[in-house]
């Protein structure tokens, strides 16, 4: 079960309510984006649904498309429960454009902040010794996929320290200050540009390919690379940079992803 899964018994809340939940949930909200964590909060404030919570709740409603009401809803909760990539969403929006009207997003891609980018187009990938066979063939595969629609050429090379990405399967607290969490929530994350490291969360089922149960290591593979080409999330559902998917699921590259490499290169 996901660590949050004690945000099942807020369902209904909004802003007033008193539960120890909500701390969880406050953390998870400041973990993908939504809200900044605030460690100095008064001990009696911590389990309060407050003003900084709702409007976090009203910006995720806005990016996931919901309706945005700022109260946690049946399906608000639904999909917080929905595994996802670990990496933040990028949502720009502040609490004075919800004073008199709901905000839009447009539905396209990101950039991570500041807009990073590779200088280079030629990267070379490697994994640690003992890496499961699979994942080797899946990110392959993933690799030709982002190389067919940019210039990068990627080229796999056994010399895992010296690799411009370092792919590799990490549990719990891994020595990145983003630790995992067993089984659903987080499935994998990775930084932007300039930064080496790929994690997968090798508490999860795997599988290369479409199988019950199991999350397709070349689609998950797929996103995350586009982090490290330099794309965030986006909130257009069809789209590879899209935070949330399901198991048992095969998704390539969408127009989405497409324009946003092409934009960010200048191709």
């Amino acid at each position: 079960s996901s660590p949050l899964s004690s945000i099942n018994d807020l369902i209904g809340a909004r802003k007033g309510h008193k539960a120890k939940s909500v701390l969880e949930l406050k953390k998870h909200l400041s973990n993908i984006g939504y809200m900044k964590h605030n460690n100095n909060e008064a001990k009696e404030k911590t389990d309060l649904f407050d003003d900084d919570l709702e409007l976090a709740i009203k910006k995720y409603q806005v990016f996931f498309h919901l309706d945005v009401t700022g109260i946690l809803d049946a399906k608000t909760v639904k999909n917080l429960l929905l595994p996802r990539c670990g990496v933040a969403d990028f949502v720009n929006l502040n609490a004075s454009q919800f004073k008199n009207k709901i905000p839009t997003l447009a539905s396209h891609y990101t950039f991570f902040p500041g807009e990073p980018k590779w200088p280079k187009t030629n990267l070379t990938y490697s994994f640690p010794p003992g890496t499961r066979a699979d994942a080797l063939q899946a990110i392959k595969d993933a690799t030709q996929m982002w190389a067919s629609v940019s210039n990068f050429k990627f080229t796999y090379i056994a010399d895992y320290d010296h690799a411009d990405i370092k792919i590799s399967f990490q549990v719990w607290e891994h020595g990145d200050g983003t630790p995992f969490d067993g089984r659903g929530g987080a499935l994998a994350h990775s930084s932007g540009p300039y930064d080496s490291l790929l994690h997968f969360d090798g508490d999860e089922l795997w599988a290369d390919g479409v199988v019950p149960g199991k999350y397709d290591l070349q689609t998950i593979g797929l996103h995350e690379l586009g982090h490290k080409l330099g794309l965030g999330h986006t909130n257009d559902g069809g789209a590879i940079m899209y935070p949330t998917i399901g198991s048992g699921f095969r998704k390539g590259l969408g127009k989405d992803d497409i324009d946003g490499i092409k934009a960010l290169y200048h191709l």
